[in-house]
């Protein structure tokens, strides 16, 4: 079985960082915080509630003045790199709403080992229109990990993180940070700016549609962005989005022979899906080709799951298709028994569809 995420806290991960620590501050009591971190509730600690409780333990070891601990920190803080190292902007956003300066300068420090993203929100709330003037500043920076947090930490629905409301209800102030950031060299930092747009797409999809209409075509970079942002309006077959990717005609195509390999299974097994995708006109068809599971939810209801399965153009003929699909719970979805639903989407329109029962 894969070791929970929240375990790579553990008891060497703290040894290492202590280390570093007490290399910044000689005073550093490493007993004193391992029992703070450590203590009874520890075990019962997810990931999140386990990067808080270690940076609440710091706080009560390391210098009373903030200005003081945040500098042992970013002495620290090059040595102590990735998921690990979470509670280092934790500790800004905790406890340095006050600090304004040394706070950001130290997210941008933290955040070229580890990230600022979820720790610079309490920042954009508390004075937007000053924090995303700094973010824009950092869009320009020759760092990849901190142009990143320019754009990911004012994505209005970031995953894991507090939502921006006043971001999700305008997002405008967001756009100058991402339009510095539409030709970005790194895949990394154009990942997030795609995703940046996602989120806006889903309260605001007219506005996304007319930076799609308005970006794509001039640059390869920017045309991956606008792909990977619009993923959302393709999945909800958005007609536009579909004719400036050339998912125009759908004219002559089919889907036959949809079959399951079983009508009946058990929560934790995989179903096999296959089906047969043909193409009837003369001319050949641009097809987006995905598979949708309609998931009973816990109060009985459906809600529908796209899967992409593939991207092709498709000539005259017919193609064969098949999945496998697990059925296993897992951190982001749970499963319920019940009647579900498999269905073929091929450029936003449903064409073939099969039922199954889904067992405890």
């Amino acid at each position: 079985m894969a070791e929970a995420l929240k375990d790579i806290y553990n008891e060497a991960l703290i040894d290492r960082t202590a280390a570093e620590i007490k290399r910044a501050f000689a005073p550093f009591d490493t007993a004193l915080w391992k029992k703070l971190v450590f203590d009874e509730n520890w075990e019962r600690q997810e990931l999140k509630q386990r990067i808080r409780h270690i940076a609440e333990s710091l706080r009560q070891t390391l210098p009373a003045d903030y200005t003081a601990a945040i500098q042992v920190l970013r002495q620290a803080a090059p040595h102590c790199s990735g998921l690990g190292a979470l509670f280092f902007p934790d500790f800004v956003e905790v406890y340095g709403l006050e600090h304004w300066d040394e706070s950001v300068e130290a997210l941008k420090e933290f955040t070229e080992y580890s990230t600022g993203e979820f720790a610079v929100r309490p920042f954009i709330e508390r004075d937007p229109q000053r924090m995303l003037a700094i973010m824009l500043e950092w869009s320009a920076s020759d760092n990849e990990h901190v142009r990143r947090l320019a754009s990911e930490g004012c994505r209005p629905r970031l995953p894991w993180g507090r939502a921006l409301v006043s971001l999700k209800r305008e997002p405008a102030p967001i756009l100058p940070i991402l339009e510095a950031l539409k030709q970005d060299e790194s895949l990394y930092v154009r990942k997030s700016v795609a995703n940046n747009l996602n989120d806006i797409a889903k309260d605001h999809p007219d506005l996304v549609k007319s930076i799609a209409q308005r970006w794509y075509g001039t640059h390869p970079h920017t045309d991956w962005i606008i792909k990977h942002a619009c993923r959302g309006l393709l999945r909800q077959g958005d007609a536009e989005m579909l004719a400036l990717f050339g998912f125009q005609s759908m004219e002559g195509v089919y889907v036959d022979n949809l079959n399951l390999d079983r009508s009946e299974l058990h929560i934790g097994d995989k179903l096999l899906l296959a089906f047969e995708l043909g193409n009837k006109g003369n001319e050949p068809r641009k097809l987006r080709v995905e598979y949708g599971v309609d998931f009973v939810k816990a109060n009985g209801k459906t809600s529908r799951k796209l899967f992409k399965i593939t991207e092709n153009v498709y000539d005259r003929g017919a193609a064969g298709f098949s999945r496998s699909h697990a059925f296993a719970d897992l951190t982001t979805r749970k499963h319920y028994p019940g009647i579900h639903r498999i269905a073929i989407v091929i450029n936003g329109v449903e064409l073939a569809s099969a039922e199954f029962r889904l067992l405890p």
